[in-house]
């Protein structure tokens, strides 16, 4: 399931990305906002001397041969100091013999974003888009490496800082501000929830009899606020959003119309 697909520049359209509804959100200056913790209080926090190396989203498919191969290789990328994988499977293969039991239409959805704006004119499985800004082969660790590189080089003077942490029912969200002489976009700020890993016998297509192990699924990926250049503090209720067991969190910045992806972290780190 392999298809050709080319090197392309990183491209950025402008427009405005609305907040989804039913959050309750709270966003504002974070220097408006007293955001210490009580003596003592150790918050899980995505606080890192320095922002991740790169974000790799893998669109998979349970249905398609071509796939362990890039799922196994996400895990040794997450495995990997600085760096947030998402796993996105998609549904579009459901009618060669066996239906993901993982994917959802919006994955699809995405990938088909990231195609028209970067270009390509289809997409496949498993493509893997770096830092939202080049797709490879999801397989192949040399063309994922030399996207890193690439991408890492291109924004490097957009980067925001972010991080966020969980304390007592609340989820607190804080960015910093543009770089210098950077001309911010109006950016949104993107929560995915993730399931850290998912193990599924699969009974039929191409992959029959395999049992597979998928890692930072995406359950859930929703717009909860927006950047525009300077510090913001979000807030959102803990309980509403994940299940701790289970689950993580990872939080990203991303330019307008599926651009390049300018800031990023995880819960767990």
């Amino acid at each position: 399931m392999q298809q050709a697909h080319a090197w392309n520049a990183i491209a950025v359209l402008s427009r405005t990305l609305a907040v989804a509804a039913g959050l309750a959100i709270v966003a504002f200056s974070a220097a408006a906002q007293d955001n210490t913790m009580p003596s003592g209080a150790s918050p899980q926090s995505s606080l890192r001397p320095d922002p991740p190396r790169a974000v790799i989203e893998l669109f998979t498919s349970q249905g398609c041969a071509d796939c362990p191969a890039a799922d196994a290789l996400l895990k040794d990328y997450l495995d990997k100091e600085n760096i947030v994988g998402l796993t996105l499977p998609v549904d579009y293969w459901d009618y060669l013999g066996w239906s993901d039991t993982l994917a959802a239409p919006r994955n699809a959805e995405r990938q088909r974003q990231y195609a028209q704006r970067l270009g390509t004119g289809t997409v496949y499985t498993p493509q893997a888009i770096v830092n939202g800004a080049a797709e490879v082969l999801g397989s192949s660790p040399s063309e994922i490496e030399r996207a890193i590189s690439a991408t890492g080089t291109a924004l490097a003077s957009s980067r925001v800082p972010l991080h966020f942490w969980h304390y007592g029912n609340a989820i607190i969200i804080e960015t910093g501000s543009a770089p210098r002489d950077a001309e911010p976009k109006e950016s949104t700020i993107w929560l995915a929830v993730v399931q850290k890993s998912v193990n599924v016998t699969i009974k039929g297509g191409e992959n029959k009899g395999k049992t597979l192990t998928y890692y930072n699924v995406v359950r859930e990926l929703t717009p909860v606020g927006l950047w525009n250049g300077r510090p913001a503090t979000i807030r959102l209720a803990r309980a509403a959003i994940m299940r701790p067991e289970s689950e993580d969190l990872i939080v990203l910045i991303q330019e307008p119309d599926s651009g390049p992806i300018i800031g990023a972290a995880r819960l767990g780190d």
